[in-house]
């Protein structure tokens, strides 16, 4: 009869006198945890960086643009909206409560020129308020201003990398600069913004709404960016947007896009993609278990007349089948230890030399990682410790 005390003493002689055995069978889980963390790290990483890149302009914007989405999916928009979104329709939703800014936005590129040099480049019909809205902070002189909306002058501001391909370290305040053949007269510069999901905003030129719409040729803008104040109800602005809508346009011919829409929309996206790159990861666990399975299935080969002794000693067969479940067990969970400082440790090593890939630790994705390696070496145990703990104690012991 094996005393509960002698688990500890027989599982930890076991694994100390097969070092080579019992480091295959560590280093098996080791690499599918590792690779698991190292994965969903990145997957992780991705996730919180794309979020924080659609949040930085804050969760209260409501997006207008036109054309109303069709239950195919698609969207009509220049090709079937009878009436484009106009300036006068931004200016009527500036009359709805608790609403802090409406900006109508077109977008177009076009040949900014200063003296002798020239640049294609993005550039924004926006209003005064785009700044505030968008978190832009002004580096030098000043943006837009408050203008007649059907004929605002002709000023324009800089992006700060539009600023320095065009003037270097000149100042090009009030300097005159030709987009499209068009004068403007540069009257600020931007502080640096980075890149947003791929969109260079400081290599841009802003100039006013009604100016884009006449240098782009085009009758009505891309679309229109409705603020509300914090803590107001999103489905009262929403509602207030289409009554507007349709009392101008004469139906609800826009498609209204809220900012918590896209937040859903994108989290649940990024959460398949980052379940979908762990299972990658989860494959070589798998692959982990089936070397589990065959290194433990030798292993007990090899121990036959260990175990047809310790059968004749009055061992009962759940006891043996407990002893191999507890090496595995261990093992497993030893390994999956290493695999998870491995990958925490190869994780903020390409943060480190890789810092444009997005890297980010994830405590639940280590618990899981625990939990699922210490499972895979009692699924991968079960078969050999059964094979182990069926043995006839005569003939295991003739093995010797």
């Amino acid at each position: 009869m094996v005393k509960t005390g002698d688990y500890f003493h027989l599982v930890k002689g076991a694994i100390l006198a097969h070092r080579l055995r019992s480091y295959l069978t560590m280093l098996c889980i080791t690499i599918g945890i590792t690779a698991v963390m190292l994965l969903t790290s990145i997957g992780e990483g991705i996730h919180r960086f794309v979020l924080a890149e659609f949040t930085q302009f804050g969760t209260t914007l409501i997006a207008i643009n036109p054309g109303r989405v069709t239950t195919a999916g698609t969207s009509v928009g220049v090709f079937g909206s009878e009436r484009p979104l106009t300036i006068d329709d931004a200016e009527a939703l500036k009359r709805i409560p608790n609403v802090k800014a409406v900006i109508p936005v077109v977008q177009g590129n076009a040949e900014v020129e200063a003296g002798e040099k020239s640049r294609r480049t993005t550039v924004y019909g926006v209003g005064p308020e785009f700044p505030i809205v968008f978190s832009f902070a002004i580096r030098s002189g000043k943006f837009l201003p408050e203008d007649d909306i059907q004929a605002p002058r002709a000023y324009a501001v800089l992006g700060h990398k539009l600023k320095q391909e065009l003037f270097g370290s000149q100042s090009p305040l009030g300097r005159l600069v030709r987009i499209s053949g068009n004068r403007f007269r540069v009257i600020g510069v931007l502080e640096a913004k980075g890149q947003i999901l791929g969109i260079d905003l400081d290599d841009a030129a802003y100039i006013p709404t009604q100016r884009g719409l006449a240098l782009f040729n085009r009758e009505g803008v891309m679309e229109i960016d409705v603020q509300y104040k914090e803590g107001f109800d999103e489905k009262s602005i929403v509602k207030r947007i289409e009554d507007i809508i349709i009392a101008r346009h004469g139906r609800n011919d826009v498609t209204i896009t809220t900012q918590q829409q896209m937040l859903d929309v994108l989290g649940s996206i990024l959460n398949i993609l980052t379940f979908a790159v762990g299972a990658l990861g989860g494959i070589s666990l798998l692959v982990g278990g089936v070397g589990i399975l065959t290194i433990t299935t030798i292993a007990v080969r090899e121990r036959t007349a260990e175990i047809g002794l310790l059968r004749a000693l009055g061992a009962q067969r759940q006891q043996i089948l407990i002893l191999f479940l507890s090496e595995a067990t261990i093992l497993s969970a030893l390994g999956g230890a290493a695999g998870i400082l491995i990958g925490i440790g190869l994780a903020y090593s390409l943060q480190l030399f890789l810092p444009a890939l997005p890297t980010q630790f994830s405590w639940f994705f280590t618990a899981l990682s625990v939990i699922t390696s210490v499972i895979i070496g009692l699924l991968a145990g079960v078969i050999p410790a059964l094979q182990a703990a069926k043995m006839d104690p005569v003939e295991a012991l003739r093995a010797e």
